[in-house]
Parts: structure tokens; sequence; C-alpha cells
């Protein structure tokens, strides 16, 4: 039995260095009738002694079984998107705003930046154990049994590795695939698709990951993330990456550069969007890094981007087409957005129909007539916009575009602040796309996660008069539902059991459920550290909102209008009769060893993450501030400390300690 177990290892060690120079390095070393046989004897012998299978054996990649539904898994690391930038001045803002923030010399790398689906791998001492989407950058879809179909992903690791290991990337379909599929599907008599990235996607989603082996998809890695520090610098973790049998940028040098100025990046930039067509596979751009991982670290993140990378995209597709008409949306703050109605135009792969004008400047500004010849791009390639207007095609009696003055759903008056590009429709409460908006932002999946009630429901019981504001939910009963169209007792059950299954959401989830013009699901989690009960974030003042990490006077002065409004609060009062949770649990506090303080942390810390000693000082009573003030009680200063900040704190007479002099002065307190 020994000698059948070592022949099995044997042929996977075997087969899984074949599939690697094939899909890897793209350089075969015997012919497909010899691999297919190696293949047929490892199956056999694997049928016949299945006690043997290895878990990287390639037998394991062939699709065969069926997911129902994809499990949402917290991400280790937080799963970020990247700023964008279009133009030179742009990247030399960039790199002012990192010399701000370090007086230390800065190395980049640039990557191309693939047209894919971003990919989270998590390999276990070695073997690969779990793939996830990016998801909403918290969370993401595990879609490990598909993942596991792509050949250029090994399912084992090669050499020394750390046990724990999480590997980031894209998965994209080459151009030649996609012709090859599409070929396939118009002889089939099938509809073809309409490009690689969005069939990328699609496939990633199949419930049968059979399907997904044959579409040949492929993957670039391009960051290593790990718990213990196994390199100093990006490129030195995409060496260790590709050391590892992993397919990087590294396969080929051209995709991957490290300068030591911004002067190499616009080579490279240059380069390749000259270049971009001679590749097999599609890119929207090219991603600069900051090299040094201490750097990085320093440098931090805001809410939504790191603050040490920069997306630079190439100049979109344009096409032009003709202006039909301007239709107007209402959405669940009131805000009014105007819409282009286009004859239909093929931009980039798809069909373009409409074309947000976002607000009456852009209308002005762009001096739209109906009937014009506009230009339309697709905004960082995703998003349709109107650039420009071809005024040799407008006719002479062309009628110029005048924005509505009134809602085109209530026929309220509309309001413009004049430190604001939008017009609103101040009819909150009888605005019929404002409330229903506001119910379906209330039990959308990131707020109340009420899935048993949808958009075509919600409409149906608001127009029967049970559901006019998010507090009635609590209040439905099954005898006002079951008359309804569509309401059988089932359906009714789940939906009563889905509404009063979200009153277990946490007091974060609750708040951003409420929908605060700018309150996000990032911006409510903060103010929830801060201020952990409802009544403390209602008499907050406006200065203590704006002593809040990164909530500016927009976001606080939205807070206070929307607490100092009577049907507002009689909503959260009737939200917490209902059994709302309107207090953060996590952030009940330790101690008030750090009550009234205020501080600035800086720096690279040792023991513990920027945001956990956040955390940290917030569960103390203490309130974490981004820059020094006269106001501000003390510095915990980190390794690398920016010296202007340094120089600020000993100019005011502020205290500046060490990581490990804070935390033994909090121990103390406690």
């Amino acid at each position: 039995m020994n000698a059948i177990k070592d022949k099995i290892e044997a042929l996977v060690e075997e087969i899984n260095a074949h599939n690697y120079a094939y899909y890897v390095l793209s350089t075969p070393r015997i012919s497909d009738f010899e691999f297919d046989q190696k293949l047929k004897t490892l199956e056999t012998l694997e049928h016949d002694y299945p006690q043997f299978v290895l878990s990287d054996s390639p037998t394991q990649r062939v699709g065969n079984g069926i997911t129902e539904s994809f499990e949402v898994v917290k991400h280790k690391f937080p799963m970020l998107s990247l700023s964008n930038s279009y133009n030179k001045d742009e990247l030399i803002a960039f790199e002012q705003r990192i010399k701000k923030l370090s007086d230390q010399p800065i190395e980049y790398v640039c990557e191309l930046k693939y047209d894919g689906v971003a990919i989270s791998l998590w390999y276990n001492n070695g073997h690969l154990t779990k793939a996830l989407t990016r998801g909403d950058g918290q969370k993401g879809e595990d879609i490990t049994k598909n993942v596991k179909t792509i050949k250029a992903i090994p399912l084992k690791l090669k050499g020394s590795y750390p046990d724990e290991l999480e590997v980031r990337g894209e998965i994209f379909m080459r151009k030649s695939a996609f012709e090859r599929l599409n070929k396939k599907r118009a002889q089939e008599g099938l509809d073809t698709y309409m490009n690689p990235r969005n069939t990328t996607s699609g496939t990633l989603k199949q419930k049968d990951s059979g399907a997904v082996a044959q579409r040949e998809l492929d993957v670039f890695l391009y960051s290593v993330h790990s718990n213990d520090r196994l390199f100093s610098t990006q490129f030195q973790g995409i060496e260790m990456a590709h050391q590892w049998g992993l397919k990087t940028p590294l396969l080929l040098s051209k995709y991957i550069a490290v300068y030591g100025s911004l002067d190499g990046v616009f080579d490279f930039v240059k380069h390749w969007e000259n270049e971009k067509q001679t590749l097999d596979f599609d890119i929207d751009g090219v991603v600069i890094k900051v090299n040094n991982i201490d750097q990085q670290k320093a440098l931090g993140f805001t809410s939504k981007f790191p603050r040490w990378a920069i997306a630079y995209k190439f100049k979109a597709e344009q096409k032009h087409t003709l202006l039909r008409d301007v239709t107007y949306q209402v959405g669940r703050t009131g805000a009014i957005t105007p819409v282009a109605e286009l004859k239909p135009v093929e931009i980039g792969g798809t069909l373009v129909k409409r074309a947000s004008l976002h607000n009456y400047d852009q209308i002005q500004k762009l001096d739209l007539h109906l009937g014009d010849c506009v230009y339309v791009e697709k905004g960082g390639e995703i998003i349709p916009k109107i650039t420009g207007v071809d005024l040799q095609k407008r006719s002479l009696d062309a009628q110029k575009i005048s924005y509505i003055k009134h809602c085109p759903a209530c026929e309220h008056p509309l309001e413009k602040k004049q430190d604001e590009a939008v017009h609103y429709c101040p009819n909150q409460q009888n605005c019929t796309p404002q409330v229903i908006g506001k119910i379906e932002h209330f039990i959308s999946k990131k707020a109340m996660n009420i899935d048993s009630l949808g958009k075509e429901t919600i409409q149906m019981i608001y127009e029967h008069g049970y559901l006019k504001t998010i507090d009635q939910l609590y209040d439905l009963k099954a005898e006002q539902l079951l008359p309804l169209e569509r309401m059988a007792e089932k359906s009714v059950h789940n939906l009563l059991k889905g509404i009063n299954a979200s009153k277990t959401m946490p007091y974060p989830k609750v708040l951003y459920a409420l929908g605060i013009r700018h309150v996000g699901e990032t911006v409510a989690q903060k103010l929830c550290h801060q201020f952990p009960s409802i009544e403390a974030l209602k008499s907050a003042t406006l200065e203590e909102l704006q002593n809040t990490h990164e909530i500016g006077e927009r976001i606080a002065m939205s807070i206070k209008g929307f607490f100092n409004n009577d049907e507002n609060r009689r909503i959260v009062e009737r939200l917490k009769q209902a059994g709302l949770c309107f207090k953060h649990t996590e952030s009940v506090k330790k101690s008030k060893a750090l009550s009234g303080q205020k501080i600035v942390i800086s720096g690279v810390f040792s023991s513990m993450s920027r945001e956990e000693l956040k955390t940290l000082i917030l569960s103390h009573d203490g309130q974490v501030v981004s820059s020094i003030s006269k106001n501000t009680s003390m510095v915990v200063a980190g390794e690398n400390m920016g010296p202007k900040k340094r120089k600020k704190a000993m100019d005011l007479h502020i205290q500046i300690v060490s990581e490990a002099e804070f935390l033994n002065r909090v121990n103390e307190k406690i």
C-alpha cells in the first residue's frame, strides 16, 4: 500500500509542476497527450484508493458540484479600493500629500491595473483553503469551489512559507479565451457576451463549478498579507509570492517596475497607455504604490482608500450619440438627479442608453439642448457620462434644457443650498420616492438586512397605507398583509420573522439604517465608538461631532439637522420602543482613565495596529483627533513619527509619549 501512496504523491507533484509550467510560465514541458495519460493514471489510482487522495491533487480542480448560495465571510484585513487619478497633476498632488506625512525618500512600485475581479486567497500550511471576493471591503463571498478550478492558481504553495497567508490579485479572462467562448456560443445559437470583465464576474458567481472550469479564467497576484513581518517592501512581497509558485506580474518584468521618482512613473504610464492594445488581456490603467512597507503603515488609510497607493486611469473610450431627453430621479435623501436619455450606443462592450448629468451646474456647463449630438464616455470606464457637445451638429431650433423647479414626484418646490450643487425636494414625509427609498435603505443588506422584504412588496404595502415611515415596519400584522396580492401565509410568516430578527442588529447598523445624509457605514461605526448611545449622539455639540476622527463640518451639520427634526426624533423613539439596539455594546467604557483627553496618534506601532490603539483610547473614554492643536492633550508617538507633527507638538508644549509609556499610563489608571 505504501508503494501506491508514494506513486500517487509522485504523480501529484509531477502533474502540478507541469501545470505550473503551462499555466504560469507558459512553457509546456510535455505534450498534451503525455499530460493526459499521466492525469488518467492518477485518476484511476485515486478512484481505487480514495484514502490516499491529496488536497492539492490536480483532480480536485475539476468542477463537479453545485453551490446553492455563497457564504459571506469577513476579510482578515480590509480589502479597500483605490482612489483614482487621470493626469500628471493628480499624481504630483498624490506625491505632495505623501511628503506632508513623511520626510523619508519615496520609492514607487508601478503595476498594470488589470480589468478583472479582485480576489483574496487564503493559504493555511501552504494549502489553498478559501477564496473571497472583495464584496463591500469588509466582507466578501466565499467562491473557493469555483476558484479552485482556475489552473493558474496553485492549490499548494512551493518552498518555505508562513503557516497563515493571504494573497490578493485579479482574476480575468484573456481576450483570446473570450473570443473562443463567444465563437462557441454563436455556433450553439446562444447570445454572445459583451466583454471579458463582465463575463469573468458572472463566471465566478456560477453555481456550477463545472461551468467555471470550462471558461479558461486566468489570474495575476500582486500583494501578500500576513500578521508576520515577511518583507520590508512591496516589491519583495511580490518576489516572495513568485517563489511560492504564485502567478505574479514578475512573470514578465515589463508588467511591474520600481522607480525612485515620478519621472519613472510617468514613463511607465505613458508606455502602457500606448501599448495596452498589444496585451492579450484588458487593463484600464496603472497602479502606483509606495514601495516601503513601514512608510505604508505610517501613511495609513482614509475611510475608503490607502493613502500610499493610487490608480492612474487611462483615458476612457468616447462615442457620440443623440440626446433624446432629460428625465429626473428623486433619491431617498430628496436629491434630484437629472438623467440624459440617449440613443443607445456601445461603449467598452456595453450598451449605453442613459447617463447621469449629476446636477444643474453640469447641465449649464455643457449648455445642453434637446437633440444635441453628445460625446459619451464611461467615467473610470464604469459609469457613463456626457463630456461634451458637437455644436456643429446642433439644429437652429434646438430647445435649451431648463432645469425643473418642482419635484417630479410630488410637485413640491425644490431647494438648493448655497454651498451645494444639488437640488433637493424638502418634502421628506410625503414624497413617495423618498419614503420608499428610505425604507429600501433601512432594510438593505448593509443596514437591517431584512431580505424577506423586496422592493415590489414595499411599494404594495405603502400603497395600502400600512407603511409610511420605517418605524411602521415593526407594527405590521399578518391580518394586514395576508389579503394583499402574492402574500401567501408562508411569505407573510417569513416577512414578519425577518423584521423581528432585525431587532438583533448592532447599533452601528441601526444608525446607518436611519439614512442620515452623509452618514455611511464607516462614519456610522466611528460615531458609535465616539458616542456609544443614541442619546449621546443626539446631545452632541457641533464641536464634539467634528472632533470625531474624520467627521467634518458637513457631516456634523447633517447629523444635527437630522436630530433637530421632530419627525425624525419621533421615529427614533418608536424604533427604540420596538426593541432596536441604540447602544454600542462593544464600546462600553472599561474606565474613565482618559476622560476628556484629546489624543493624536502618529507613526508606526509595534504592539498593536493604529486602529487597535484608537479603539483602546475610545474604550477608556478618550477622544482620538487627527491634527495637533492647542486643545490636544497628548501625542502618542510610534516609530517614524512625522517631524512636522513632532515640531508642532513641541512648539505648543504638548506632551509626546512613546507607545510603551502610554500603555503603562493607561494600565496604572485602570
